[in-house]
């Protein structure tokens, strides 16, 4: 008996995947538990286990090639418990060209492999509730093989066996007859047609970039989160200079002890979740006919990568020392440049900070990562002339904002979250206690 192997949903974003490298190949006898490949997806580049046995005797997908999410993989012969010969997986042949002369021409149907029809899971499924023959259906799907619209489209062709129509069929029948008679009656206004996306003419010497799936699911993600979401952006000034004395501090004892370097971002990181925990209201979600306010504090932590940003969660944040921060994020952002993030990593975050400081910028407005409802924008600390007790003298300052779903946040609630991180970051003792 055959089994396909199928991309698997990786990660909850993940439509498709790219298949990096395969760790088994034709022939190979494969275990339960044996990782066959590995996939990059729109966040990591993960292993795929096996979750069947039997010898491999076809590789549909080749190295560097992408596939769907239920895209077939390769096929393994359950049937078999040794390596399968080479007869029984012989060479393609390369196809012949397409006749240039010849538009009535059409391919043939699909043939069966050893006996066996080419179909994916889906199609098969379809075939079945359609009544429709494999053996007659022409694949179009990667190899020839046979996909669902394929089914469909054999399932709609004219039969020269006359088939009563289902009562789904003739139920679709008569809306549609209704809908004519309907347009008939009262046809409806005349629609401006919707404007075309302006795309960019590449000439000669521009290069062209073929998105990753990361960089897909970025440009999908951020574009629902500007249309969909209403905006509003607060901004505060704050005194850097208690921040960086206590850091330094804090280091030099970390050096007699731990060893870890606490980063500037650990403390901003460490202030949002205790105001977070303070403004509870920021914690919040909105889900359509209502608002989801979260138990805990997923910390949703922005890292630049390669191919774009990623945004592991310190789950339970409000349960973890400084120093487990700390740790946390060093891990992430080792391992979110190897891309070996794991899916779940990626669940459960509530609130996001995204911190630029470290490339100069002053400040800026960030963009809310959806589900969520806020997200915190940190710039660098700089060192400006300040006004204190009606002197001007030296000052370390740093701008922090906050961008926010006002469906859910009030510009109220808003600013006490902003001027609790600022309280902190001033006065970082607190943060320790």
């Amino acid at each position: 008996m055959s089994v396909n192997i199928e991309m698997p949903k990786l990660s909850d974003t993940m439509t498709e995947g790219t298949l990096i490298k395969w760790h088994k190949k034709l022939g190979d006898t494969v275990s339960i538990g044996d990782v066959l490949a590995e996939v990059e997806t729109d966040k990591a580049t993960m292993e795929m286990e096996a979750f069947d046995e039997g010898v491999i005797t076809e590789i549909l997908i080749q190295e560097g090639e992408k596939a769907p999410i239920g895209g077939v993989l390769a096929v393994l012969d359950g049937d078999s418990g040794s390596p399968a010969p080479a007869a029984k997986t012989p060479a393609k042949a390369p196809a012949p060209a397409a006749p240039q002369a010849s538009p009535q021409a059409a391919p043939a149907p699909q043939a069966s492999h050893g006996g066996r029809v080419k179909a994916s899971p889906l199609a098969r499924k379809v075939a079945g509730a359609l009544g429709v023959d494999l053996s007659s259906v022409t694949g179009t799907g990667p190899a020839g093989r046979i996909v669902k619209e394929d089914v469909e489209n054999a399932s709609a062709a004219p039969s020269s066996k006359p088939k009563e129509p289902s009562q789904a069929a003739s139920a679709a029948a008569k809306l549609t007859e209704a809908v004519k008679a309907r347009a008939t009656a009262a046809p409806s206004p005349v629609s401006a047609p919707a404007p075309a996306a302006i795309m960019p003419t590449a000439k000669e010497g521009d290069e062209r970039i073929e998105l990753s799936s990361m960089r897909k699911i970025i440009a999908s993600r951020l574009l629902t989160s500007k249309t969909t979401i209403p905006h509003f952006y607060l901004h505060m000034e704050v005194d850097a200079a208690p921040l960086m004395t206590l850091r330094k501090q804090v280091n030099d004892q970390a050096e007699k002890t731990h060893g870890n370097k606490y980063s500037v971002n650990d403390f901003i990181l460490k202030a949002t979740i205790n105001a977070t925990q303070a403004v509870p209201a920021i914690n919040a979600s909105f889900a359509g006919d209502h608002i989801v306010k979260f138990k805990h504090v997923g910390l949703s932590v922005a890292i630049a990568v390669e191919d774009g940003l990623v945004t592991p969660v310190i789950k339970q944040a409000e349960t973890k020392s400084l120093l487990a921060i700390s740790r946390a994020v060093k891990d992430f952002a080792v391992r979110a440049k190897d891309k070996k993030l794991k899916p779940d990593e990626f669940d459960g975050g509530t609130i996001t900070v995204s911190n630029l400081g470290a490339w100069g910028i002053d400040s800026f407005d960030a963009i809310v990562n959806p589900p969520q409802a806020a997200i915190l924008s940190v710039g660098a600390a700089i060192e400006k002339p300040v006004v204190k007790n009606g002197q001007i003298v030296p000052g370390l300052r740093m701008n922090i904002g906050v961008s926010a779903d006002h469906r859910v946040v009030d510009g109220a609630v808003a600013a006490a979250f902003l001027a609790e991180v600022k309280k902190l970051i001033e006065n970082p003792a607190l943060m320790l206690l």
